[in-house]
């Protein structure tokens, strides 16, 4: 039988992560090269992606993964891979972590779909319950769940816009948002996600984002007075291009994730989120990379003691599996018309099997706590590294959601996305799978799994460290 409503309560003491075993749920967690990366195995399986595989999917590091668990990955090879991308901050609890293996196993045993508009199943509300005890706010909540986090984003607006009766959405500079028609309108960056892909949906506006370190006159500024002049942009460009009648909502990133992990200065969300209150629009916070214990809280917003109208979430959710969800105000959430939400594999019933057991897994383990832990381990030596590399211009982001910025130098921020590029290369060839970033192409990011082991942290952060210093002398 699937779970019951309330099987995802779990023991509030948490388990600590295992430091001193060298298994996580039967991986070695240790950095093993037996070949070149990739390795000829791995090549093999790549001519066979290039035959049959489309040309627009992308591959960022072709090692094909045999198994995974913890914070390693072991390609066919017979590497073992430092995971510091965690599939985009989807695998925080790990690839295989032993709660969410269990409840699937149970639930592809007794079905594996029925679609829940059809015929529903515990799963599911059992899911939309715990995202109403989780996320931000203490008000009545609803929750409607998908697949992925675009599928969340586009439903998030169709619920803005029904509630309000309003049609104009306003999204940020530097954001994203999806690959879909509407979510390719929200996302900000050209290339590679909306290059010859128009025309786009309609009464979608742009306003500034809050971009620290790339705001005018910002090495001359305190945060607050960045705050300040960022939301008066903002504000301005809602009033003079779009009017605060015609917008049903602001969609924002409390952190921006492709943008390049962008931290707005202090009190900027804030003020957005009152503005947004005073004009009857309604905030979406698209938690999809930042949320479930991510930035060292359940939800980024959580750490302004924002509470969005709607929230999107996906990616962390459920360990692996696809599965996104829309949680809002009730009164928001049921002003949609029966039948206007839905999807034929949305809250599919194993998937949300595996929410219940990561949920489980990040209460159990104190992921929240475990999160601060990585960034007081990631955060002095990458600022280290800094003082000893001009070209990083920026460490942020908060976390076991870390990122640095490399520009031309002192002074110039120029976007250096060859160095970027070349050190993300390097760090591949030595066994650690890391992303690049933002806007320009010039950010390295860095998102382990939250149950990694200190020991492949650090180990980690040596290869960084090495790459700056082969590519930068």
């Amino acid at each position: 039988m699937p779970p019951s409503a309330d099987a995802w309560h779990v023991n509030d003491s948490p388990a600590p992560i295992e430091q001193d075993g060298v298994e996580q749920h039967g991986v070695e967690q240790v950095r093993r090269l037996v070949t070149e990366v990739p390795g000829p195995r791995s090549r093999e399986l790549d001519s066979r992606r290039s035959a049959a595989v489309s040309a627009g999917v992308g591959v960022g590091l072709p090692a094909y993964v045999a198994r995974a668990g913890g914070g390693v990955l072991v390609d066919v090879d017979g590497n073992h891979l430092i995971d510091f991308g965690s599939g985009i901050a989807v695998t925080s609890v790990g690839n295989a972590a032993p709660e969410v293996v269990a409840r699937v196993q149970a639930q592809v045993a007794d079905f594996t779909h029925t679609c829940f508009m059809v015929t529903p199943y515990e799963g599911y509300v059992a899911v939309c319950e715990a995202l109403a005890e989780l996320t931000p706010g203490e008000h009545v909540k609803r929750s409607a769940l998908f697949n992925s986090g675009a599928e969340a984003v586009e439903n998030a607006v169709k619920i803005a816009r029904t509630h309000t009766g309003r049609q104009a959405v306003v999204a940020l500079d530097h954001a994203y948002h999806g690959r879909t028609n509407l979510t390719m309108a929200l996302t900000a960056k050209n290339m590679p996600y909306k290059q010859g892909f128009g025309p786009f949906a309609g009464e979608v506006h742009r306003a500034p984002m809050a971009y620290p370190l790339r705001w005018p006159g910002a090495a001359e500024k305190t945060e607050e007075q960045i705050a300040a002049e960022a939301l008066d942009a903002f504000v301005s460009t809602i009033r003079t291009q779009v009017g605060e009648s015609n917008t049903a909502a602001v969609i924002v990133e409390p952190i921006q994730g492709e943008g390049g992990f962008v931290v707005p200065p202090a009190g900027w969300l804030r003020g957005v989120a009152d503005f947004c209150a005073e004009h009857g629009i309604l905030l979406i916070a698209d938690e999809i990379q930042t949320g479930f214990c991510r930035t060292g809280d359940w939800f980024a917003c959580d750490h302004e003691g924002v509470v969005p109208d709607l929230i999107t979430t996906a990616k962390g959710m459920a360990g692996g599996l696809p599965l996104a969800a829309v949680t809002g105000r009730a009164e928001v959430m049921d002003s949609v018309h029966a039948g206007g939400l839905g999807g034929t594999y949305g809250g599919n019933p194993v998937a949300c099997a595996a929410a219940l057991g990561a949920i489980e897994t990040m209460r159990s383990h104190d992921l929240v706590g475990r999160a601060r832990r990585i960034e007081a381990i990631l955060r002095p030596r990458l600022e280290a590294l800094q003082e000893k590399y001009p070209v990083i211009a920026e460490v942020r982001g908060r976390g076991a959601m870390l990122a640095v910025e490399l520009t031309a130098g002192p002074g110039d921020l120029t976007p250096h996305a060859t160095a970027t590029a070349v050190i993300n290369k390097h760090c591949h060839s030595q066994g650690l799978v890391t992303l690049t970033a933002g806007t320009f192409g010039n950010v390295l990011r860095f998102l382990p799994p939250l149950v990694s082991p200190d020991h492949l942290l650090e180990d980690g952060l040596d290869i960084i460290e090495d790459a700056f210093a082969r590519v930068l002398g």
